[in-house]
C-alpha cells in the first residue's frame, strides 16, 4: 500500500517536474534527495544524461567563452603592440618634425644672414660703382682739361711760332761761315731774288732745334728762322710753294711753317687722305694750323677733324668710294692706339 502510494506520487511529480526530452533548452530543476529516492532507475538515467548534456554545453561554452577571452586577450595584445608602435611612430614623426622644423629654422637664419650680407655687399658694390663713376668722370674731366690745355700751350706756341720759318736740310756746320741768319739771306737770294732786296724782311732770332747735337743723328737738325712780322712769312712760304724746289747751294732744302709739337702731329694726320685727294686731283691742302681743305663736285670744303671729315663723306658716295681704304686704316690706328692705352 505504501509502495503503491509512493509510486503514485512519484508520478505526478513527474508530470509536475518533468518535460518532454525533445526539448533542448529545458532548465533544469533541483531535486530535493527524497525526490530523487523516489524516482525510477530510467529517470534517473535520463536526469544523469540531461546533466551531462548541461555539463558538456556549459564546458562547451567555458571553452568557446575561453577563446573569446583568449581572443580579445591577443587582439588587446595587438592593439597594444600597435599603439605602442603607433606611438613610436609618432614620436619619431614628431622628432623628425622637430628636427625638420629646427632645420628650417636654422635655414630660415641663414638665408637672412645671406640675404643680410648680401645686401651690404651691394651696398658696398654700389657704393664701388659710383666710386668708379666719380672717378671716371673725374678722369674724363681731367683727359679734357689735359687736352684743353694742350691745345691752349698749341695755340700759344703756334702764335708764338706763327712769325716763324722751319728750314730743313741744311747740312750741319755750313753757318759757321756766315751764320744762319746770312744762310737764310743766300736761300732767299738763291731762289726768290725779288724778296732779297725786300729791305723790310728782318731775322729777329735764328737757332738750330734741338739745341744739342746728336752725333748719332743721320739727318741735320732743323734751323727755326723767326721773321719780324707773320705777313713776311707768309709770302715767303707762298712763294716757295709756287717754286716747289727750293735750294741751297745747289742742294735741295724745304721751308715750312713752324707749329707746335701738337699741330705738327694733327697735320701729319692728314697726310695719307691728302695724298689720295692728290691722286685723284682735289687738290688739296693743309691749311694754318691744321685743317684740311679740297675741291668736291667744284666745292672747296674745309674741315678741322676727321670726325667731320667722315660726317661729310657719309653724305657723298663717290668720296666714300674714293677714301673708304684710307678711313678704314685711320680707324684701326686709332683703335690700337685706345687698346695700349
Amino acid at each position: 500500500m505504501t509502495n503503491n502510494k509512493r509510486k503514485n506520487q512519484g508520478n505526478k511529480n513527474k508530470e509536475v517536474t518533468m518535460k518532454p526530452s525533445n526539448e533542448k533548452d529545458t532548465p533544469i530543476q533541483d531535486y530535493e534527495d527524497d525526490d530523487i529516492e523516489e524516482m525510477q532507475e530510467a529517470d534517473l538515467k535520463k536526469l544523469i544524461r540531461t546533466l551531462r548534456s548541461s555539463q558538456k554545453q556549459i564546458l562547451e561554452l567555458q571553452k568557446s567563452l575561453m577563446d573569446k577571452i583568449e581572443n580579445l586577450s591577443h587582439e588587446n595584445e595587438i592593439l597594444r603592440r600597435n599603439q605602442n608602435e603607433t606611438k613610436q611612430l609618432v614620436q619619431q614623426e614628431t622628432g623628425i618634425v622637430t628636427e625638420v622644423k629646427n632645420s628650417i629654422d636654422q635655414m630660415k637664419n641663414t638665408i637672412e644672414s645671406l640675404t643680410n650680407r648680401m645686401g651690404e655687399a651691394e651696398e658696398r658694390i654700389s657704393d664701388l660703382e659710383d666710386r668708379e663713376q666719380e672717378r671716371i668722370q673725374s678722369d674724363q674731366r681731367k683727359e679734357e682739361e689735359i687736352r684743353n690745355l694742350k691745345h691752349i700751350v698749341g695755340d700759344l706756341q703756334d702764335t708764338i711760332k706763327k712769325p716763324n720759318i722751319r728750314v730743313l736740310g741744311v747740312p750741319e756746320g755750313m753757318e759757321r761761315e756766315k751764320g744762319l741768319e746770312g744762310l737764310f739771306s743766300e736761300i732767299l737770294a738763291e731762289n726768290f731774288p725779288g724778296l732779297e732786296k725786300v729791305r723790310e724782311i728782318l731775322v729777329q732770332e735764328a737757332h738750330r732745334t734741338p739745341n744739342k747735337h746728336d752725333q748719332k743723328r743721320s739727318s741735320p737738325r732743323h734751323v727755326v728762322i723767326k721773321l719780324s712780322t707773320v705777313k713776311h712769312k707768309e709770302k715767303i712760304l707762298k712763294c716757295a710753294r709756287e717754286k716747289r724746289q727750293i735750294t741751297l747751294r745747289g742742294s735741295p732744302i724745304r721751308l715750312t711753317a713752324d707749329f707746335s709739337s701738337e699741330t705738327l702731329q694733327a697735320r701729319r694726320e692728314w697726310r695719307d687722305i691728302a695724298q689720295v685727294l692728290r691722286e685723284k686731283n682735289c687738290q688739296p691742302r693743309i691749311l694754318y694750323p691744321a685743317k684740311l681743305s679740297f675741291v668736291n663736285e667744284g666745292e672747296i670744303k674745309t674741315f678741322h677733324s676727321k670726325q667731320k671729315l667722315k660726317e661729310f663723306v657719309a653724305t657723298r658716295p663717290a668720296l666714300q668710294k674714293m677714301l673708304k681704304d684710307v678711313l678704314h686704316t685711320e680707324t684701326q690706328k686709332h683703335g690700337h692706339q685706345y687698346e695700349r692705352r
